[in-house]
């Protein structure tokens, strides 16, 4: 099975969490769901993974936090703080679902969006030889750097358009 991770931009918080419990990559007008520009990313998760393609993008050291995600849905706020809490949870609350929406930092964003077009092939193998994709086979169909075009790409549009990216994840 595994997480899935989709990322997407947003012109803003309300825009980016809107119908939070459906895929970004499926837009579907009858629900509410409006239409994303969308990167689907299995196993790349905001933190671990696309961090490190970040730090390679920045030209700095990897760090845990690098990317600097803030958690929008279900809202920290209303998180429940004791067992007694999480065990009064109705079955179908967001806490309980396994889905959830972070926000990226505009740092994150512009790291990404700043690759020139000419390293991404070097971007792209940097990024396969982490550990995380250790257990993959060799990369010869080019997903990795289909991925990171994609990724960067999305990143540019983002900053382009004055917007933020968020990840949308299922667990």
């Amino acid at each position: 099975m595994g997480v899935f991770y989709e990322y997407y931009r947003a012109a803003d918080r309300t825009a980016a969490t809107v119908q939070s419990e459906h895929s970004r990559e499926i837009a579907d007008p009858s629900r509410g769901v409006p239409e994303f520009d969308v990167v689907v990313a299995k196993w790349i998760d905001p933190e671990v993974v696309l961090g490190q393609l970040v730090a390679f993008a920045g030209h700095v050291d990897y760090r845990l936090g690098l990317a600097e995600t803030v958690v929008l849905y279900p809202p920290p706020e209303g998180a429940p703080r004791s067992d007694e809490e999480w065990d009064a949870l109705p079955e179908d609350s967001p806490y309980l679902e396994g889905l959830g929406i972070m926000e990226l930092s505009a740092k994150a964003r512009d790291m990404l969006a700043g690759v020139d077009d000419a390293r991404l092939p070097m971007l792209a193998e940097q990024w396969a030889a982490i550990e995380e994709f250790s257990h993959f086979t060799d990369d010869d169909d080019g997903y990795m750097l289909s991925l990171t075009k994609d990724l960067v790409g999305l990143a540019r549009r983002a900053r382009e358009n004055d917007q933020l990216l968020y990840c949308w994840f299922s667990l």
